[in-house]
């Protein structure tokens, strides 16, 4: 794993290394953006040995992990192993800039290396039975979220914690997302997504208090309200997902999946910055 700041390090070690849920991988190696961070993953994950730079796992490792808490700092950090051809899971968000991320899917498609990334809330159970209640609406006129963030994040404002509801709205979307509009408030905001398609959704993007995660979705047959709770482990289902791409060298992310949500994230953080509607920028 690349990074130990984050808490998904420890939480993705110990599910591997000692409660042994995923048979066939264990986490060996752990690079931290500090010795501290470092040897703290270590020890709470039993995690085997500590590498100085993230291209020490060339040559070590089958797959490679990268979950800094500030998604700039992901796709630098595993070029190196994407050129070693090791397959990767990139955390939440997949990149900071949708051209970064382009680029390196353009890449790991010419190397024929399997790459995937995701939110793990669309992968909790509640999630997958709100998408499922939702194909039975029909078109979907509009969809509103409801969760944590905070804009003003050092770790990439907007980005940091916006990540989790922009992946979920954009699926049930199908995608479908070409221009936003961030409306501040004092300290709790929303945000406007709009779609092609004529549906216009909401964010409601709050800093206050331990707001659960709640979707609604409104289409022409009727409404889904749901909260979208945690999975008892909340982290098993994505790790699945990724080490099932790292045993098949196949995944049901895309391009699309990857990096719509970031280019949605692009757009409202420019929308921050110019107090204006910003198209969002192509994925293609």
């Amino acid at each position: 794993i690349v990074g130990a700041e984050n808490s998904h390090t420890v939480a993705i070690a110990r599910i591997l290394n000692i409660q042994k849920l995923v048979r066939g991988f264990r986490v060996t190696h752990v690079w931290g953006e500090s010795a501290r961070y470092a040897k703290d993953a270590q020890e709470r994950g039993e995690i085997p040995n500590i590498v100085k730079d993230p291209k020490d796992l060339i040559g070590q490792v089958d797959a490679a992990l990268v979950d800094h808490r500030h998604a700039k700092y992901h796709l630098p950090a595993v070029a190196p192993l994407l050129e070693a051809k090791i397959p990767l899971f990139v955390d939440k968000p997949f990149c900071y800039r949708v051209s970064e991320g382009k680029k390196f899917l353009a890449r790991a498609r010419k190397l024929k290396v399997p790459v995937c990334s995701f939110s793990v809330l669309p992968k909790q159970a509640a999630f997958a039975e709100l998408s499922k209640e939702a194909r039975k609406l029909g078109k979907i006129i509009s969809v509103v979220s409801t969760g944590p963030c905070d804009i003003k994040s050092k770790y990439g404002g907007v980005s940091f914690y916006g990540i989790h509801q922009v992946d979920m709205v954009v699926r049930l979307l199908g995608h479908d997302i070409t221009h936003v509009q961030l409306n501040r408030g004092k300290g709790n905001h929303t945000a406007t997504l709009f779609s092609a398609s004529g549906a216009i959704s909401t964010l409601n993007l709050i800093s206050e208090g331990r707001p659960a995660f709640h979707v609604s979705v409104l289409g022409e047959k009727g409404r889904i309200d749901k909260a979208i709770t945690y999975d008892d482990n909340t982290y098993l289902s994505g790790i699945r997902t990724f080490c099932r791409m790292f045993r098949t060298g196949k995944t049901d992310e895309t391009d699309t999946t990857m990096l719509m949500p970031v280019a949605v994230l692009e757009a409202l953080e420019k929308s921050i910055q110019q107090k204006k509607r910003i198209k969002v920028p192509s994925i293609t």
